[in-house]
């Protein structure tokens, strides 16, 4: 879907991006994780055409970029910031709809995926359509630029920090909530970030960067649990097990055994049951389709360790 082929980026004499190799895979939510200036949004932009490569070679879908002009790639291509970057003079309805007008959709098909977006992002069309970019939340307004970025149905999108300045607690939720998005619609993602918690919890695969040059790539359970070298191990500061098994539905790992009390929701993970049975003190919990126990859950916590 993507590729790059000994990519470089080059300031003067300071390489922003040093020979990147990378290949994004059709539907692949695809995480770019490392510390601050060590390339992430500079990939990004390069990929969009935002600005020049020094040298090597980018394909998306198989074409070059420097055969397709760029505001014509970035109409093909979804792309959030965490600043979100809505309109401030255009309401919700206009600022989603801003490239199905550049790509000159008639209206009734643009008022129609205005809504199908709002719905989408779970923001009832009849209140939100109208709204000023002013009236909204933190939250309301980044899951608009989401809306904005998916509203003319791009098989690629670019994110670069998207939730970043919003609140813990809506974070979480707005980043379950695309990675469903994401699951069903199939397309392909690649998502920038700093935050380890987010990278592991989103992605199907890590790309870890540091000083303009990838580290490793992996999936998050081999990126904790098999680290390439210090730099990798030092950054994860060995904590990804909990996020681990926030990837995992409870319901995946349920056995046929009944189990006293209120079943935890059907979407619940591993780590939710971990924290109530914490909490509560019991050593089985009842699920929709059956329980979990304590020597259960700790079998799953090993077994990626015990294979390793």
């Amino acid at each position: 879907m993507i590729k790059l082929k000994d990519v470089s980026k080059k300031y003067d004499e300071f390489f922003a991006l040093k020979n990147i190799n990378l290949t994004v895979n059709q539907s692949e939510f695809l995480i770019i994780l490392g510390p601050s200036g060590c390339g992430k949004s500079t990939l990004l932009r390069l990929i969009n055409k935002m600005i020049e490569r020094s040298s090597g070679e980018i394909t998306v879908e198989e074409k070059s970029i420097d055969d397709i002009k760029g505001e014509e790639l970035r109409k093909s291509i979804g792309y959030v910031i965490q600043s979100i970057g809505l309109f401030p003079h255009m309401d919700v309805r206009e600022n989603i709809s801003t490239v199905p007008n550049l790509l000159k959709w008639d209206k009734e098909k643009i008022s129609s995926r205005v809504d199908e977006m709002l719905e989408l992002a779970g923001l009832d069309p009849d209140k939100y359509r109208f709204k000023k970019p002013s009236e909204l939340s933190g939250g309301e307004a980044q899951r608009i630029g989401v809306a904005r970025a998916m509203a003319s149905d791009p098989d690629i999108m670019l994110m670069d920090e998207p939730f970043g300045a919003v609140d813990p607690i809506n974070r979480l939720r707005l980043q379950k909530e695309f990675r469903k998005i994401q699951r069903r619609l199939k397309k392909t993602v690649v998502f920038v970030t700093h935050d380890i918690d987010e990278a592991l919890l989103l992605g199907d695969r890590i790309c870890i960067m540091n000083e303009g040059e990838i580290i490793q790539i992996d999936t998050p359970e081999k990126m904790i649990l098999e680290p390439k070298n210090k730099f990798v191990k030092d950054f994860f500061r060995g904590e990804g097990i909990l996020t681990i098994l926030s990837r995992k539905p409870a319901n995946d790992y349920a056995e046929d055994i009944a189990a006293e009390g209120d079943a935890l929701n059907e979407n619940a993970t591993l780590r939710e049951v971990l924290i109530k049975m914490l909490i509560t003190g019991k050593d089985r919990l009842a699920l929709t389709n059956g329980s979990i126990s304590w020597d259960r859950l700790l079998e799953i916590a090993g077994s990626d360790m015990d294979e390793k």
